[in-house]
């Protein structure tokens, strides 16, 4: 067992996550946040502002919107819209095409740790933000 505080191991896995995602995103020239805006549209249609409320988690510190990533996907013809966002038919194709990658990525990282475990590593993580929100 390490000695290391528990930030150094949210952080560490965090750009662990990031690079896996580059990785699996790179065939197609995209990153972790175009994947998310996708994924997001794939969901949900919205506004820029509505994903950069639903992403605000994923955001860096120097990362104020996701405006980038939705003029990327546009670029690519995936995203339709100027104002009110959805996917194209060629951008629901892509998303589930790369949807299979991002659930191998999952799955790497979470070889060898149970639903259980998993589930409990979750929760405790959401209860130490929910102590750090409160105060």
């Amino acid at each position: 067992m390490s000695d290391l505080p528990i930030g150094y191991w949210l952080k560490h896995l965090d750009r662990l996550i990031e690079n896996d995602f580059d990785r699996v995103l790179a065939s197609e020239s995209l990153g972790r946040r175009h994947w998310q805006v996708l994924n997001s549209l794939h969901t949900e249609p919205g506004t820029t502002a509505d994903l950069d409320r639903r992403l605000a988690p994923f955001l860096e510190e120097d990362e104020s919107t996701v405006a980038p990533a939705v003029d990327r996907l546009r670029e690519l013809g995936w995203v339709e819209g100027l104002v009110a966002l959805a996917l194209t038919p060629r951008g629901e194709a892509e998303h589930d095409k790369l949807l299979a990658r991002v659930k191998e990525a999952r799955a790497r990282l979470t070889r060898g740790i149970g639903d259980e475990e998993y589930r409990v590593a979750v929760d405790v993580l959401e209860r130490m933000s929910a102590n750090l929100e409160q105060d």
